[in-house]
């Protein structure tokens, strides 16, 4: 895990993180005790999509928050408010950490069809998106359309990812997305743009 030179400054009270299924929800534990020890005072809540299961328990994540972490997916037995919204309305600030191809491609195209898309297609609060990426995805011109799309979104801010090594292929082709701390960063920024009424421009690096 890449230590930040500094702690970056957060406004929001409550931050959901949405892990999905990049590879890199492996790391997941590490980054959540950063981000739980940096930030004493913010509440933390996790969801993760089915595919990140495969590679990251809810045991250790619930043990870091101190919360029960959800699984994106809708409940089996009825409930006096909807997940979708209880998630949009309880979030000050969102980190889709990592972001793979597919949940970014669905986010893209509008779909709400689990309670996680479905919260950040209606929420106003603060997106921040890391896509993690395997080889050639950014070359896809139909991928790179979505990233466009949801970097125009006023309150959506898309991280450059970084060169990184394919745990399929053992070279540095994939796109890996950048720390959590910088993602944060990025966050704040648009948190504060948002509460001054400002625009920001398109940036999908």
């Amino acid at each position: 895990m890449t230590k930040p030179r500094r702690i970056p400054e957060l406004g929001a009270r409550r931050l959901l993180v949405v892990g999905t299924g990049a590879i890199a929800a492996m790391h997941l534990p590490s980054w959540l005790t950063w981000l739980t020890t940096s930030y004493p005072d913010l509440e933390v809540r996790v969801v993760l999509t089915p595919s990140a299961e495969r590679f990251v328990s809810h045991e250790a994540l619930s043990m870091l928050i101190r919360d029960e972490v959800t699984t994106d997916r809708w409940p089996a037995e009825p409930s006096t408010q909807a997940l979708h919204v209880r998630l949009a309305e309880w979030s000050e600030a969102i980190a889709v950490y990592p972001a793979c191809l597919n949940y970014v491609s669905r986010l893209a195209l509008g779909l709400g069809d689990t309670p996680s898309l479905l919260a950040l297609q209606c929420t106003a609060a603060p997106i921040g998106i890391a896509p993690s990426l395997p080889p050639g995805a950014l070359n896809n011109p139909t991928f790179r359309a979505h990233l466009t799309t949801l970097a125009e979104r006023p309150n959506v801010v898309v991280a450059p990812t970084l060169p990184a090594v394919s745990a399929a292929t053992g070279r540095a082709d994939a796109a890996g997305a950048p720390p959590l701390w910088a993602l944060i960063e990025l966050i704040e920024r648009l948190r504060l743009d948002l509460a001054a009424g400002e625009t920001r421009p398109a940036d999908v690096g």
